[in-house]
C-alpha cells in the first residue's frame, strides 16, 4: 500500500472505480489541524479533471503501468490501428484514448501505456516533438521579420500549425506535441 508521501506528477492512481493521473498536487499545513495534500487529477478511463483531498498519511491506490512501444499504422472507421513492435500484434483503439490525433503519421513511433493488472491499453502519447514536412503555407511578405508574426501552415497529417513568416511549402519543421506549436525548421 501506498500513501499520500508516495504522491508524484504522472502517478496513476485509483480513486471512486476509476483510473487518474497526477498533474499537480501539494501539501497544505495550519498550525492547529493536520496536514492536507491535494492533487489536481486527470481522467484516464474517463474525461474529468478533479480535485481532491487527503489527510496527510492517507492511503492512496497506485495502479502499475507500463510504457510499451507500438507503431501508429492508419487510422478508419474503427479507430486508431497500431503495431505492437515486439510481437507485431495489432490493437485498435478509439479516437478519445488519443491525445492530438491531428498529428499521428502513418509509421509513427509512439507509446501505449497498459495497465498492467488488466493488460488493457489506457492512453496514447506520441514522442514530444516530431518533425513533419509542410504542404501548404501562404508565402511571407520579404522585409516583414521586425515582429515575430505567425502564420497558419498546413502539415502532411492535415493538422494547422502558427509557423514564422519564413517557413515555406516543403520544408521540414519540429512540433512540440505537447502543444502543438512550432519548434524549429530541419534541415534535410
Amino acid at each position: 500500500m501506498a500513501t499520500t508521501a508516495d504522491m508524484r506528477t504522472g502517478l496513476i492512481i485509483k480513486l471512486d472505480n476509476s483510473l487518474y493521473s497526477v498533474v499537480e498536487f501539494g501539501q497544505n499545513k495550519t498550525a492547529r489541524a493536520a496536514a492536507k495534500v491535494w492533487a489536481k487529477l486527470k481522467g484516464v478511463d474517463n474525461t474529468r479533471t478533479i480535485e481532491h483531498t487527503w489527510n496527510s498519511g492517507d492511503t492512496i491506490f497506485p495502479v502499475r503501468v507500463e510504457r510499451r512501444p507500438y507503431q501508429f499504422l492508419y487510422k478508419d472507421d474503427t479507430g486508431f490501428n497500431f503495431m505492437d513492435n515486439n510481437t507485431f500484434e495489432q490493437i485498435t483503439l478509439p479516437a478519445e484514448m488519443i491525445e492530438r490525433p491531428e498529428l499521428y503519421k502513418d509509421g509513427q513511433e509512439v507509446s501505449v501505456m497498459v495497465n498492467t493488472e488488466t493488460d488493457l491499453p489506457m492512453s496514447v502519447e506520441l514522442p514530444s516533438n516530431i518533425v513533419l514536412q509542410v504542404t501548404y503555407s501562404e508565402p511571407g511578405v520579404k522585409g516583414d521579420t521586425a515582429t515575430r508574426t505567425l502564420k497558419p501552415a498546413t502539415v502532411e497529417t492535415g493538422a494547422t500549425v502558427m509557423v514564422p513568416l519564413f517557413v515555406d511549402a516543403g520544408e521540414m519543421i519540429k512540433i512540440d506535441t505537447r502543444t502543438g506549436a512550432y519548434m524549429e525548421r530541419v534541415k534535410s
